[in-house]
């Protein structure tokens, strides 16, 4: 992805944000805006009555006399002042409960305007209102900020739902502009509040398989066309689900976490391993070296003969993500290939790169085990 395109997504993020902000903004000013209306219709429906039934010279009327009660709060009454005292009330009480009233909303604005750590729950769901389209992620775990974080770097809108109100992640999700509901995910009302029926994805990533499960039937329930993607434990139960409840994704961790351990265990650099269907693939970089089999072969020749798949070739300080087809390879070229462990092998990238990089393998592991840790 070039500078360019990422620097005007990182625009339409904050523009989209900004514009967000302003309306649930609008509508907490509004609020207030209502209770100043209100007050000076009811005062000055009232002063016109009493000034009607006291009889005086130049009675206002309805209209006049709401606008003779926002003169007074602004202390521009241009009248007379009358005689009745209940009249004369009016004049020194109207400045007070308007300044009071404007007052009140101007600190409220400002109060969630500036400072964000004081903008409650009714903002986080008021903001979660302006969402559309977007994906809800229930459970502010370790997997779920990371989940959080990578949809971020997709450039995808985020709604996150967290049980508990003193974890972790919260601050710092609520930092990158998430709006986090709290609330338990398996309440439907809560659903609502994350906005369930406007979104298009809903993750289920909490640490209690069986609350996945039940957020992920109530999300389908409520909205039979949202994609569901369901952390489970159990590969057996997570393959039932997938196939019996219509959910679209069921992962369990055990099957995610094992061929990746057992991919770091053998001589292949590889940065990550999954099954796709029975066929265990991996994702490997590959030094060209003199010896190497792919010398001077095109992409599309080591692709078929290799049954692979490059996804990048870097050659003379030059980085192809999408490598042409009648390109070739040359030594000293760096390939990302997706292969399977057997392919790999047959083109050197099970000897060359760990003789090259002799502690890749552990330096792998150890990033897998830390991932493996963090579910």
């Amino acid at each position: 992805m070039s500078s360019t395109h990422i620097r005007r997504r990182t625009r339409q993020q904050k523009i989209r944000k900004n514009w967000r902000d302003f309306r649930v903004l609008l509508r907490a000013f509004s609020r207030p805006v209502l209770l100043f209306i209100g007050t000076l219709i009811f005062f000055g429906l009232l002063y016109w009555f009493l000034a009607d039934i006291s009889k005086i010279p130049d009675n206002p009327g309805p209209v006049e006399s709401i606008f003779l009660i926002l003169s007074m709060i602004f202390l521009q009454a241009n009248t007379a002042f009358p005689e009745p005292f209940y009249l004369q009330i009016f004049f020194f009480i109207m400045p007070v409960i308007g300044i009071m009233l404007l007052s009140a909303g101007a600190a409220n604005l400002g109060v969630k305007l500036f400072n964000k750590s004081a903008r409650g729950q009714d903002w986080e769901v008021a903001l979660a209102s302006m969402y559309s389209d977007h994906i809800i992620v229930c459970g502010l775990g370790k997997l779920g900020y990371r989940v959080t974080l990578q949809l971020l770097e997709f450039g995808q809108s985020v709604v996150a739902i967290e049980r508990e109100p003193d974890k972790d992640f919260i601050a710092s999700a609520r930092e990158r502009d998430v709006p986090v509901i709290i609330g338990d995910a398996r309440q439907r009302v809560v659903l609502r509040k994350a906005g369930i029926e406007r979104a298009s994805a809903v993750i289920c990533c909490t640490q209690d398989e069986l609350a996945n499960l039940d957020i992920a039937l109530d999300a389908r329930e409520m909205h039979p066309d949202i994609k569901v993607v369901l952390r489970m434990f159990d590969e057996t139960l997570a393959s039932k689900v997938e196939k019996g409840f219509g959910i679209h994704t069921a992962f369990s961790m055990s099957a995610l976490a094992a061929p990746a351990f057992a991919a770091a265990a053998t001589r292949a650099h590889i940065d990550y391993s999954f099954y796709v269907g029975g066929t265990l693939l991996h994702v490997s970089q590959i030094s060209a070296e003199s010896d190497s089999p792919l010398l001077g072969m095109t992409m599309e020749d080591a692709e078929r003969k290799y049954n692979m798949t490059i996804v990048m070739h870097q050659t003379n300080n030059e980085l192809h993500l999408h490598p042409a087809y009648d390109e070739l390879i040359n030594a000293g070229d760096t390939l990302v290939v997706f292969a399977t462990l057997e392919t790999l092998g047959q083109i050197g990238g099970m000897n060359h790169n760990s003789a090259k990089h002799p502690r890749s393998n552990s330096n792998v592991f150890k990033r897998l085990l830390g991932r493996a840790h963090t579910h």
